[in-house]
């Protein structure tokens, strides 16, 4: 018999209106949203259910809302009685979801320190001097070289390794735009610059690291009620005593979700369920291998009707 992993978005939908129908219809999640709302001392669930495009937009709010959002996707699912998974995996900000789910942190330290690492990613690097741009159709190594070859002396590098034919650079702003032609040369199909606020997982984001680890280091994490595939390392976690540096050097380092989920497959998974906002995961997870199965649980309809897939 197969395996499952629960697997974690660090972006989503970001749509006004998120995680409202399941703290509708859920107990639990409506309960995961009383406990974010009542750790940041305002009332997040009024910017996931109600408020702006440009609220949810700031990445202060953006982080701790798909965080709450999974969290509460995952709560529903336990109240609607699936199944532990076998494993759990993040994207990015998506590590925390997981590690709230595994019982390593409470949701309350979890939403307290991404808020914190929102605020921290976003002033690391003024607006406009960093850029980030998603390379299709093209592998790791030939990313990589162009990378090198459009640096000439700033930050150009792989900052999330998604899927075979998807990896997304960062760095300084001239390099990113300098890498994108050199791909399109070398044959990518698109190199598209991304609409984002930083330049995440590259060395500019080192002060950002900097300051988050202090913060880390000050939390107690638990062993894991089920082992994580680390962004860091794509390898097994289990234990607490690895979490804080795991999630510090995350924040410089490439998200290597493609090795993740060929670690999982290679330990017997064949079934993926995205708990939160959108279905981003479930896209780059069939581009990796089509022939496991991948569901969603972002609403009171897809938690019903994923729960019949299992």
């Amino acid at each position: 018999m197969g395996k499952t992993a629960y697997i974690f978005p660090g972006q989503g939908s970001q749509a006004v209106g998120m995680g409202k129908d399941l703290a509708d219809s859920s107990p639990a999640a409506r309960a995961a949203f009383e406990e974010a709302d009542e750790a940041l001392g305002f009332a997040l669930s009024e910017t996931c259910f109600g408020g702006t495009e440009e609220e949810l937009a700031l990445t202060a709010n953006t982080q701790p809302a798909i965080l709450t959002t999974s969290v509460a996707a995952f709560r529903a699912m336990r109240e609607e009685g699936y199944p532990d998974p076998d494993y759990v995996a993040g994207h990015s900000l998506g590590e925390y979801s997981a590690l709230v789910a595994a019982g390593s942190i409470t949701l309350t330290d979890a939403v307290k320190t991404v808020r914190k690492r929102g605020t921290y990613m976003q002033e690391a690097v003024p607006v406009g001097v960093g850029a980030m741009a998603a390379i299709i159709g093209l592998g790791l190594g030939e990313v990589e070289a162009g990378c090198e070859e459009a640096s000439q002396g700033q930050v150009c590098s792989p900052a999330n390794i998604n899927s075979p034919k998807q990896i997304v650079i960062a760095g300084d702003s001239d390099a990113v735009d300098r890498a994108c032609e050199i791909l399109k040369e070398k044959g990518a199909k698109r190199a598209i610059r991304l609409n984002v606020s930083a330049p995440f997982h590259c060395s500019l984001m080192m002060p950002a690291q900097e300051r988050l680890a202090k913060d880390l280091n000050s939390l107690d994490f638990a062993d894991l009620e089920f082992p994580i595939v680390e962004n860091v390392t794509a390898e097994l976690n289990s234990t607490g005593d690895r979490v804080a540096e795991a999630l510090t050097r995350q924040v410089s380092s490439p998200v290597r979700w493609l090795q993740s989920v060929e670690k999982l497959i290679g330990l017997g998974v064949d079934t993926f369920v995205e708990a939160g906002p959108g279905r981003v995961l479930c896209g780059l997870v069939r581009q990796t291998d089509r022939e496991v199965e991948c569901s969603n649980v972002e609403d009171s309809d897809s938690l019903v009707n994923t729960l019949k897939t299992l």
